[in-house]
């Protein structure tokens, strides 16, 4: 994910660099490690997701970058209320002009919508849309188990030094593009007011078709396996079981193209850097090589590496060049971005979680299993006293509080101490060897499902015999 990555500034020494993070070695210990056969009794309590959707997508864009785009999505209701409307984030609305000025965040460029239609099997619905809260009331309420067709028809512009959803140079970033549709949970939609700060929208596991249609000279990224490059100025696809869909229409980008087993790596840039890409594609492959073996499958065939735009995951596809509030960073954390964004690939990808609530289980998960990768190979010993130091230079807060309730430390938490605190989970257990066991164990468990800050303790208790919240208390709000 990311632009959260400031982290690696404030903690340089354990995530900046190659070079920084290369300090560690195993930690030796004669304390047995459990492994997948032996938590098979464990009782798996995940977060439901309320909702599941199939998602048809119809983009055209023009010459002059205006997109129309019509979207249907089938939803059904698979929880156990009766609904009266629907909820979707409409995150295009965030940087129109009149939005993004109540918001304090002005744009020099902002993007257009215009939301023309939104039926309801065929009918037409009566809808609101505040920020990026899209809200269709339904004539009948949609009881469990029941499906029900949105069709909506818009327009847009993308906006400039947009978030994720921006046009830079004559490329264009569609993210979060579409009304998402929510989860829904506790008798409610769970939709949070966005921020631009972290990933304020959740969204369930969904299948997608999408048919698109671009200029000539450009070339389509995309979620799915068949991306092709020079890439056909139209052409359809479909991608199953994935969080979103992201799209990218790059003009005229160089590309890199290695194989890692049955896998196609691309790194895609717009610059006279032949010698870094390869580097990139380099340990993109040793990356991937690496997580597969340590955490489980790589769920795509193939993985584009798009060298632009601030760092962020999407489903077989990774952004990296920036974090927040800086230009492009040097090529040693560009790297390292890489690795971690695609370390999210697994925990954002595969196994899921609120990004709003519990951000840490994404981002501190991807920060530890990308510092995993870096030391597993070196034969220095973990530097344990220099993170509890730079754990005392920040307030006890815990890592797993919603993004409203931090200030701009926000990534200290969810990025820095989430990930040094699971260091500490394995110091006594085994060090590197212990977490990868863990890790696999993990993923076998919980891979395409949902999991919350309470699961975790649940199931590391479990895993680690532990008596009592004691250890998690230190850095988790816990009930």
């Amino acid at each position: 994910m990311s632009k959260k990555l400031i982290w690696y500034s404030l903690i340089s020494i354990i995530m900046i660099s190659f070079t920084t993070w290369i300090f560690i070695t195993l930690y030796e210990s004669e304390e047995p490690i459990r492994t997948a056969d032996t938590v098979t009794n464990f009782a798996l309590k995940t977060a439901p997701s309320g909702s599941d959707s199939q998602y048809n997508i119809e983009l055209t864009m023009n010459e002059e970058g205006n997109f129309h785009i019509e979207t249907s999505v089938i939803i059904r209701n698979i929880s156990k209320d009766s609904w009266s409307e629907l909820v979707f984030y409409f995150i295009p609305n965030m940087f129109t002009e009149n939005t993004s000025l109540d918001l304090n965040r002005s744009l020099e460029v902002p993007s257009t919508v215009n939301l023309h239609k939104v039926t309801l099997n065929g009918e037409q619905a009566d809808y609101n849309l505040d920020k990026d809260t899209l809200t269709v009331s339904l004539s009948k309420k949609l009881e469990p188990g029941n499906d029900i067709k949105v069709d909506f028809t818009y327009d847009f512009t993308l906006p400039e030094e947009g978030l994720r959803f921006t046009k830079n140079n004559e490329n264009y970033y569609l993210a979060q593009f579409y009304p998402m549709v929510a989860t829904y949970r506790d008798h409610q939609w769970n939709k949070e007011d966005y921020r631009f700060r972290g990933e304020t929208y959740h969204t369930a596991f969904s299948d997608f078709k999408v048919k698109y249609e671009v200029p000539d000279g450009y070339t389509v990224a995309s979620s799915s396996d068949s991306d092709q490059y020079p890439g056909p100025s139209n052409n359809t696809f479909e991608v199953n079981h994935v969080k979103e869909m992201f799209i990218a229409i790059l003009y005229q980008p160089k590309v890199i193209q290695k194989m890692e087993e049955d896998i196609t790596i691309r790194v895609v840039g717009f610059e006279e850097n032949e010698d870094l890409y390869k580097e990139i594609s380099e340990v993109a492959s040793d990356a991937l090589r690496y997580f597969q073996k340590n955490i489980g499958p790589y769920p795509f065939t193939q993985l584009d590496i798009i060298v632009d735009e601030l760092g962020m995951e999407y489903p077989g596809i990774v952004t990296a060049n920036s974090v927040y509030g800086s230009g492009p960073v040097n090529p040693n954390a560009l790297k390292n971005m890489v690795v971690h964004e695609i370390a999210h690939q697994w925990f954002y990808g595969v196994i899921s979680n609120d990004p709003y609530n519990d951000a840490w289980l994404d981002e501190g998960f991807a920060n530890f299993a990308t510092g995993l990768y870096n030391l597993s190979g070196s034969n220095q010993e973990v530097p344990y006293e220099t993170m509890n130091k730079q754990l005392e230079d920040l307030e006890p807060l815990p890592v797993n509080l919603p993004l409203d309730e931090y200030d701009r430390n926000m990534s200290s938490y969810v990025y820095g101490k989430s990930s040094t605190m699971l260091w500490k989970l394995f110091e006594q257990n085994d060090g590197i060897k212990g977490a990868e066991k863990f890790l696999k164990t993990y993923y076998d468990h919980y891979k395409y499902k949902e999991v919350d800050t309470e699961e975790f303790v649940r199931f590391s208790k479990h895993y680690f015999d532990l008596e009592d919240d004691s250890f998690f208390r230190e850095w988790f709000l816990l009930e």
